[in-house]
């Protein structure tokens, strides 16, 4: 995570934008999205991120004495900071809508269902930060964050989550991510905290727009278990059509007690692709960001 920003643009006597008028004002932009880096925790189901340089400096010159140096990446798209389209999860041979899961496959891609048919959001964002609300600093390993526990949060905080919203869960299982050993991170052994199926169910009825969490698979994982078993997968990218944004970080911004913001996202326009890498951000009014709310 590259940390917070302040954002002060110029001043004019009038701005016709109420838009730009909130930036002229001044806000901060909070970093949601992790750094990619050789060897980071990830989902052993997905091709690990891969970074080189293929041209270094000095491996050609200019004559004018100019150098330049490229890169060449290789991941999966569900790896680090990530968005999961319509067509990552199949129920019963069914995608989202009811479409045929194998037919939707067109050509090795699904243009109906893909991460291009991801619309860029500018959304009203929402951060339930679970351990706070149960008065402790982490959820347990292989906890399942329930209906009560989101309501506590929403209460607490006084930010109730509301249709078309973008909600994301803290369980404080972020701060394992750079632990030294990765296996922390990926919790097989231990299980992941995260919502369950009636989690879902209770984000669904809400009508958010998407939901994100600081873990590997955003849902609790049984210790053991790994990824086999994904209820709220199914729940919320099947059958509710609701989005799922995974291995936030949600460190800071619970730090800085901002439970209310705009939130940005935009994954690439990768054609028939199930997934996007994105890189999500949190943007509040530096006014508003002392009382603690966006």
């Amino acid at each position: 995570m590259t940390g917070t920003a302040s954002i002060t643009g110029p001043r004019p006597t009038s701005t016709p934008d109420p838009l730009l008028a909130a930036v002229a004002r001044g806000v901060r932009v909070i970093d949601l999205g992790r750094r990619l880096y050789i060897g980071m925790p990830q989902s052993p189901n997905h091709p690990a991120y891969w970074h080189t340089l293929p041209r270094r400096h000095g491996d050609r010159v200019r004559a004018d004495g100019g150098s330049a140096a490229n890169d060449m990446l290789v991941m999966g798209t569900h790896v680090g900071t990530h968005i999961d389209a319509f067509a990552h999860v199949s129920h019963n041979g069914r995608l989202h809508g009811g479409a045929d899961a194998q037919e939707a496959n067109r050509g090795g891609v699904y243009p109906d269902h893909g991460a291009h048919t991801i619309a860029p959001m500018v959304r009203r964002g929402v951060l339930l930060d679970v351990p706070a609300a149960l008065g402790t600093e982490v959820c347990e390993p292989g906890y399942e964050i329930t209906v009560a526990d989101l309501e506590a949060a929403e209460e607490i905080q006084g930010t109730p989550v509301r249709d078309g919203d973008v909600v994301l869960i803290r369980s404080g299982w972020g701060r394992r991510f750079d632990a030294p050993e990765r296996d922390a991170y990926i919790g097989h052994d231990s299980g992941v905290p995260g919502v369950g199926e009636a989690g879902a169910r209770w984000l669904a009825a809400r009508g958010v727009h998407a939901a994100g969490a600081d873990s590997i698979a955003f849902e609790r994982l049984a210790p053991g278990a790994g990824h086999a078993s994904l209820p709220a997968h199914r729940v919320l990218l099947v059958e509710a059509g609701v989005y799922i944004i995974e291995t936030l970080d949600l460190e800071e911004i619970a730090d800085r007690r901002v439970h209310e913001f705009t939130f940005l996202l935009s994954p690439l326009p990768l054609f028939g692709a199930t997934g996007s890498p994105v890189r999500p951000l949190a943007v509040v009014s530096t006014a508003g960001e002392a009382e603690g709310r966006g």
